[in-house]
């Protein structure tokens, strides 16, 4: 696919002293540019070892993960380093993964300046300001540590700081699954927008099918760290060709969502 941004080729990821515990066997992935692909899979499934691989927080025991052309199985941290910027991830529990002790301006404004994405701090305060409007948040946000917010604004939030580095991947795991259902409606729509503003390709990992129908593009259904299916969202959901597949879809309830339910 000439417009492949990250693929994975026969991944393998094992745990342990002696790497004796294969959590995925095999796996092929490709992601294209601006796409979204969903990755759905029960409780122990792999899939948030496989986000993980994908970007390099855990080693692959065999195969090859190739980001924009470039093999980056084996690359150390150095050579990642620019990469990284690039490469961003939405965490499920954002409040665990935002400095407690910093402000939002600080969490904002850091990485620009880390990475040089802002000529100076004015500079990095502007686009700070910039994105936490474009993700639905008061300015006054910015003074406030991630205590005094809710959960549905730190998860606009940990968006927020994936976006402002200006990716081509995002990685978002499990990123609904502790807000009520009006809060990810909202943080759903939020997050196909600015993918298909920004053209990125998202990964995104949820045990829940309908919200991998509502925002992907295509979807892969692991079973035991081996794909049991994949395919456009459609033709999985509407014949599924898996026992497996057909399990989970039999197991949760997985109405016609009601055109437009994002947008309310």
């Amino acid at each position: 696919m000439a417009d492949t941004l990250l693929s994975a080729s026969n991944i393998e990821v094992a745990y342990g002293a002696a790497r004796n515990i294969k959590v995925l066997h095999g796996v092929d992935l490709t992601i294209a540019k601006g796409e979204t692909l969903g990755i759905v899979g029960e409780s122990g499934s792999g899939k948030t070892t496989l986000g993980r691989a994908l970007l390099r927080l855990v080693d692959v025991t065999n195969g090859t993960v190739t980001f924009d052309g470039m093999d980056i199985t084996r690359l150390g941290e150095t050579a990642m380093r620019p990469l990284r910027r690039r490469m961003q991830m939405i965490f499920q529990d954002p409040m665990s993964s935002l400095n407690p002790r910093h402000s939002i301006r600080q969490i904002l404004t850091g990485p620009l300046l880390l990475h040089g994405l802002a000529t100076d701090r004015r500079d990095a305060e502007r686009q700070a300001s910039k994105v936490i409007e474009r993700v639905g948040l008061p300015l006054t946000t910015l003074n406030r540590n991630p205590h005094e917010l809710s959960g549905g604004q730190r998860q606009r939030v940990g968006i927020a700081r994936a976006v402002v580095m200006r990716p081509d991947f995002v990685l978002a795991d499990e990123v609904v699954s502790g807000l009520d259902v009006s809060t990810q409606a909202q943080v759903l729509s939020l997050i196909g927008e600015l993918g298909r503003e920004m053209g990125l390709a998202v990964a995104f990992i949820s045990h829940d099918l309908s919200v991998i129908r509502a925002i992907c593009d295509r979807v892969m259904v692991l079973q035991g760290g081996k794909i049991a299916e994949e395919g456009p969202c459609g033709s999985v959901f509407e014949a599924p060709r898996s026992d497996y597949t057909r399990a989970l879809l039999d197991a949760i309830p997985l109405p016609d969502p009601m055109p437009g339910w994002l947008e309310r």
